[in-house]
């Protein structure tokens, strides 16, 4: 593994600053054990690139906010036109929060922790009372797609894909279960910020933390990569379907550089009044529990509406260094 940010030849790169090598190849990707959305696990292969080392952080955030004056999704009012039925004065600028329930709920409706809080956002994460100092160097987290996509191109960068993202989390262990290895607390120590203890209304704190924790608090992959399971979730720029979509192929050819769906497909069919398209994120959250949504594995996917702005979710930035089909990668993907 090359040194974070550093060249070839022993330098400072200072566009790929905080940022590790990914020396890209041919992988496993997806699971055909867990969940099914995960499924076919299937080789692809992916080019090298540059990846951010921890997940973007309030201050990096404030900093893009001050010098571009940007305002995110959640600090915008609301266009009724997206969500029909919704009551007059409901489309008012805020966020999704959790919180904890005071005893045992049904987990197959998520209504039951998350509310949505007007005026939460990324500056005041639990609603307008609060706010991030101390929470510098925590995850940034209520940006929405178009928020983490306008902060990456801010910064030089983009966000990774789905199979980008994948290899990279894997750190070199091809078909492990976890970031780190097969065994979800190896000699007993937490690898990850989750939940302990049963999800949502007791959280033992075993690993410290009962919401997000600073970046880098946990110990990083091969590649040196910190929080690929666990903390928040992170956006990627592939548009989600309920399973991998390998497409039509020789049995003799893996996908290189495969892409997902197409929006139209990343519509939510049991909402078809509600025409917002899905985008895959990755990683799961410190929300996730062996008992409830073990998604802080690298195979683990799950579909986020463009527009959501929630308190689990984040993103971390990629770089892309090679032209593939005669094209810079970072305007292929746009």
């Amino acid at each position: 593994m090359l040194r974070s940010g550093f060249a070839h030849d022993g330098r400072v790169d200072p566009d790929k600053a905080g940022m590790c090598h990914i020396p890209g190849g041919t992988f496993r990707m997806g699971s055909d054990v867990h969940y099914p959305e995960e499924r076919p696990a299937h080789l692809v292969s992916v080019d090298a690139f540059w990846i951010d080392a921890c997940l973007v952080a309030n201050a990096q955030f404030s900093r893009f906010v001050a010098e571009t004056g940007y305002r995110t999704v959640a600090e915008r009012p609301l266009d009724p036109a997206l969500y029909p039925g919704a009551l007059p004065g409901t489309l008012v600028p805020g966020a999704l929060v959790f919180h904890m329930t005071s005893g045992p709920v049904d987990t197959r409706d998520f209504r039951n922790w998350w509310r949505y809080v007007p005026g939460a956002c990324w500056r005041h994460p639990q609603g307008p009372l609060s706010t991030i100092d101390g929470l510098e160097n925590h995850p940034v987290v209520h940006v929405a797609f178009e928020d983490a996509e306008t902060f990456a191109i801010w910064a030089g960068k983009s966000l990774p894909t789905e199979a980008e993202w994948e290899i990279a989390a894997r750190g070199g262990l091809d078909g492990a279960e976890f970031v780190w290895g097969d065994k979800f607390t190896p000699g007993g120590q937490h690898m990850a910020n989750t939940w302990q203890g049963p999800f949502p209304w007791r959280n033992f704190a075993a690993d410290g933390f009962t919401g997000t924790s600073p970046v880098g608090s946990y110990p990083a992959n091969a590649y040196g990569l910190s929080d690929m399971a666990g903390n928040v979730w992170q956006w990627t720029t592939d548009w989600y379907s309920a399973s991998h979509t390998v497409g039509k192929m020789d049995a003799c050819c893996t996908p290189r550089n495969p892409r997902g769906a197409n929006a139209e497909v990343s519509y939510d069919s049991a909402q078809p009044h509600v025409r917002i398209p899905r985008k895959v994120v990755k990683g799961g959250s410190f929300l996730c529990a062996p008992s409830y949504c073990r998604r802080y594995r690298p195979a683990a996917r799950q579909p986020q509406m463009v527009d959501t702005a929630i308190s689990h979710l984040g993103f971390r930035c990629a770089l892309r260094t090679s032209t593939r089909n005669g094209m810079d990668h970072d305007h292929e993907l746009q």
